[in-house]
């Protein structure tokens, strides 16, 4: 929930959270409480409906986000490690067409 918040370029919808992180609209609602009650988001007012909220991190949020980032990144890191040079360019070369071909 927190990468696709930090990800968005404005606040999102629990309908467009829960699009964004693959889960239905209430489980997003639940994950959106417990962010909440954890000061990690906040809900607020959609500008363009006051009958809607949208879902915005706050800045304790956006520490734990990049905290949780910068553990992937070391945790990939190690992981990459242990591939060889000829591998690390096969991984590279395989998730280039993952990502050409990913939604077609």
């Amino acid at each position: 929930m927190l990468d696709a918040l930090a990800q968005a370029s404005e606040p999102l919808s629990v309908s467009g959270l829960a699009d964004a992180i693959g889960v239905d609209q209430p489980r997003a609602s639940r994950l959106v409480q417990q962010g909440v009650d954890r000061g990690w988001v906040r809900r607020e007012a959609d500008p363009e409906d006051a009958r809607r909220t949208r879902i915005a991190l706050t800045d304790e949020g956006t520490r734990m986000f990049r905290g949780m980032r910068g553990e992937r990144r070391e945790a990939l890191g190690r992981a990459l490690a242990a591939f060889t040079e000829e591998e690390s360019v096969e991984l590279a070369r395989l998730l280039t067409k993952l990502a050409d071909n990913w939604g077609s």
